[in-house]
């Protein structure tokens, strides 16, 4: 009887089973068992004892004797992007972007192929979720470097390898990861050991050739990458491209990059005419501060970037039970954190209402320095007080523990810098000696925000 090429292997516990099976015979876990090709090295036991027998021993070498060559990136001519990608392309390098549909991967992609081109750079677009028809209808609003891109839309691995090796270009996409399906094994394209081969074959090819392969990838409902994690930990560079459908901006994150940071982000705003790099975030989101009764500017930091986003909060009585907590763009645990040591050390108890934050634009604010503003835009809306003199918006940011006290940010001079930029001052903020938030709320209702634990 033949051998099959496949075995199914517990990602759990890595026991290899010759059939599937709804849980794994080793460890108990329930659909856990993958599909994966059959190893050629795992032969019988005197075929092993023989390689083990001939394999020569490696020399380590120190790490100081170790040449590493300095390799030009390849510059997409998206400043954003760039940034992000810690000054370009490495070649060679695996790229995975993930994010929810409509947002502008391939359009991000698109156009970065389109710019490489019209540098000289050989590229090349795999599309295996379009056809070639449907992805120049979307390269054209892009301008003319976009279709001079090659494109093949193929869904088959082995014909998209054998391209990349017969083309060889500097820079290929593949849009998307979980559409391209490996012959050898019988799950059906975007399965867990589909994505897992077809993945790890791109990944030598990389390596091999030299070319800097994107991959876009679909992501859950949940927002976090489709696909086994063995696809993350695969990869040189994971980003996120996040970003609400109904509105214009984008934002692109590094989740993971071996060849640069992952505190970097870059700001976009989509168009008719494609995505736009948006250089100076903090003016287009404080254009449009009302300054009424809940509304705060929070001074945040993307990465090592500087951010003005206005916080808006409103409290509204209700009769039910519980009652509403909405946040949009702000981390539903940070806002019941906040409203837990309004109650606790502050007095302002907001059981018998509901409370609908968001932070302005469509940003995603995660960091704990929101939480001084978010607790003056909650107080400020309980009480129908707005905040700031002269008609400009009041300023803040500090982390909020939970007894109450106010705790360092990281990066104040930037922050505070950008907001002096945009005229915000002063800015409420923990000072040397740290305070605590009733002081602060003292100060910024007591004196129009001139007076807190620091105004800076």
């Amino acid at each position: 009887m033949a051998r099959s090429a496949t075995v199914f292997v517990c990602s759990a516990c890595a026991h290899e089973a010759p059939k599937w099976h709804g849980r794994c015979p080793g460890c108990g876990e329930w659909e856990s068992l993958v599909e994966e090709e059959r190893g050629e090295a795992g032969g019988g036991s005197g075929q092993g004892t023989a390689r083990r027998g001939t394999t020569k021993a490696l020399r380590p070498v120190p790490l100081r004797e170790v040449e590493a060559p300095a390799v030009a990136r390849l510059a997409t001519g998206i400043g954003e992007l760039d940034r992000v990608l810690g000054g370009g392309l490495v070649p060679g390098s695996l790229v995975l972007i993930g994010g929810p549909p409509g947002i502008g991967k391939s359009t991000l992609t698109s156009s970065a192929l389109g710019n490489l081109a019209a540098k000289g750079a050989s590229t090349l677009y795999v599309s295996g979720e379009e056809s070639a028809a449907q992805v120049k209808l979307r390269a054209e609003r892009l301008g003319a470097a976009a279709l001079e891109v090659p494109i093949v839309a193929e869904t088959d691995l082995d014909a998209v390898v054998a391209t990349l090796e017969a083309e060889r270009p500097e820079v290929c996409v593949i849009d998307s990861v979980q559409t391209l399906y490996a012959s050898g094994l019988s799950g059906s394209p975007g399965a867990v050991g589909q994505v897992r081969e077809v993945s790890g074959r791109l990944l030598r090819l990389a390596k091999r050739t030299g070319t800097a392969v994107l991959l876009v990838g679909h992501v859950t409902k949940e927002g976090a990458l489709a696909g086994p994690r063995v696809l993350e930990h695969l990869v040189d560079c994971v980003l996120s491209f996040e970003g609400e459908r109904e509105r214009t901006y984008r934002t692109l994150r590094a989740l993971k990059n071996r060849f640069g940071s992952t505190n970097e982000a870059g700001v976009f705003e989509m168009g008719d005419g494609g995505l736009t790099e948006v250089e100076d975030a903090s003016a287009k989101f404080l254009a449009e501060t009302t300054g009424a009764a809940g509304s705060v500017v929070l001074c945040a930091m993307e990465g090592s970037r500087p951010l003005l986003v206005e916080v808006q909060a409103l409290v509204s009585p209700t009769e039910l039970v519980p009652p509403r907590r909405v946040a949009s763009g702000i981390d539903r645990n940070r806002l019941a954190l906040v409203l837990a040591v309004l109650a606790r050390h502050c007095g302002v108890s907001l059981s018998g209402s509901d409370v609908f934050v968001s932070a302005a634009g469509g940003v995603r604010v995660t960091e704990p320095g929101a939480d001084l503003a978010l607790a003056l835009a909650l107080t400020s809306a309980a009480r129908g007080e707005p905040l700031g003199a002269e008609g400009r918006p009041l300023g803040a940011f500090g982390e909020v523990g939970l007894t109450g006290e106010l705790r360092h940010s990281p990066h104040p001079g930037r922050r505070l810098a950008e907001a002096r930029k945009f005229g915000l001052e002063p800015v409420l903020c923990p000072g040397d000696r740290l305070g605590d938030l009733p002081a602060a709320l003292r100060g910024a209702f007591g004196a129009g925000g001139k007076r807190s634990a620091r105004a800076a």
